[in-house]
């Protein structure tokens, strides 16, 4: 069955939600509505039943940005080595 509850967004989902309206804003027009949907259905049947419903828009606009050469991977992959070691040094 499908929540249909109305759900309040965390900060991270807020953000993605405004990257994606950004990307696709009139004046930069990096991605398309249609484009993140291809993207989200080209995950693929595992990636798409264990990813949340804002993971899977993250997934897509990662893909997007390194397809289209925004971005590489490897910045991609850099940038959450970062982060996950700056998590984890606040936890301790």
């Amino acid at each position: 069955p499908v929540d249909t509850e109305p759900h309040k967004l965390t900060f991270w989902e807020k953000q993605i939600d405004a990257i994606h309206t950004l990307l696709g804003d009139d004046k930069r027009r990096i991605t398309t509505r249609d484009e993140n949907r291809y993207m989200i259905e080209s995950l693929g049947n595992d990636a798409y039943a264990r990813l949340t419903y804002y993971e899977r828009w993250t997934a897509a606009i990662a893909l997007q940005l390194v397809k289209k050469g925004v971005v590489t991977q490897d910045e991609i992959d850099a940038k959450v080595a970062e982060v996950r070691a700056r998590l984890g040094a606040d936890a301790g």
